[in-house]
């Protein structure tokens, strides 16, 4: 009990030093993006990115493993792939990146954020007007073009965070580009883990904002975070977007050992709907 009691205490007392550091390496990131990526090939800027993202880990505390699931596609191999994941916070992007220099979808707003909007810009994030008509298939056009090329594209496809205890419902309609590009999709499961156990304390929930979720993670000791990498799935012939979202779910489901109903909790966070990414049904 008293080193729990130390390590939280030394935890908040290094908060503030590491929240002016997450803030200089996002700063440090956009320019260093904005400055290259324009430049340099894909291979160097994949690398940066995975870089970028495995220094912000280290900077939120947040230790990262990794569990590749047997007769998975190597992760090396990944180019041109969809990755769908489950979605709890804003610090699964710098997870799923610091293992795969993958390029995401998000809403067009996030764009308009200091220094991570920037920084998304600069990364090459595809970014969807939510009010607009046509918007996915505008996107779904980018993100075919992109998966032809050789890029890794991630869509969290429940269009919202939850805080990890349940799978929302897929939305299928941004799976479709990877059916148009005949690319392979990899589902990936993410769970947040405190001394061992599940844990809601990265979740970015209800009305919590950015500063709040931030300093949260950043008081937090021992936070963990298991990223499973699954086996990839092939569209089958004639089988529908939702059908194949609906695998993607379903082996996610199995990996975390959880569905829709509610099998741990932890009080201190508050369950909602913040869209970090559109809901495209």
């Amino acid at each position: 009990m008293a080193d729990n009691r130390r390590g939280s205490f030394a935890r908040t007392a290094r908060a503030p030093f590491a929240l002016a550091g997450i803030v200089l390496h996002l700063a440090w990131g956009a320019a260093v993006a904005g400055a290259l990526f324009p430049v340099l090939p894909m291979r160097a800027c994949n690398a940066l990115v995975r870089f970028w993202s495995r220094i912000a880990l280290v900077i939120l505390g947040i230790d990262l493993e990794l569990r590749i699931e047997p007769q998975s596609a190597p992760i090396a191999g990944s180019g041109g792939a969809l990755l769908l994941a489950n979605h709890i916070s804003w610090a699964d992007v710098f997870v799923i990146a610091a293992v795969t220099p993958a390029r995401f979808v998000a809403k067009s707003e996030i764009a308009h954020w200091p220094l991570l909007g920037r920084f998304a810009r600069m990364v090459g994030t595809v970014f969807v007007a939510r009010n607009q008509r046509h918007a996915v298939a505008l996107v779904n056009r980018v993100i075919a073009k992109r998966l032809r090329a050789g890029q890794t594209i991630a869509i969290f496809p429940e269009g919202t965070t939850t805080e990890g205890d349940r799978l929302l419902r897929f939305h299928a309609n941004l799976v479709q580009p990877a059916l148009d590009a005949s690319a392979p999709l990899i589902p990936l499961g993410l769970q947040y883990l405190l001394d061992g156990q599940p844990t809601s304390v990265p979740a970015f929930v209800g009305d919590m904002n950015l500063a709040q979720s931030i300093w949260r993670i950043l008081t937090t000791p021992r936070l963990r975070v298991r990223l499973h990498w699954l086996r990839t799935l092939q569209a089958q012939a004639g089988e529908t977007r939702q059908a194949i979202g609906e695998r993607a779910r379903s082996a996610i489901a199995e990996a975390l050992q959880i569905n829709e109903v509610t099998t741990w909790s932890d009080p201190p966070a508050k369950a909602g709907p913040k869209a970090d990414h559109p809901p495209v049904p």
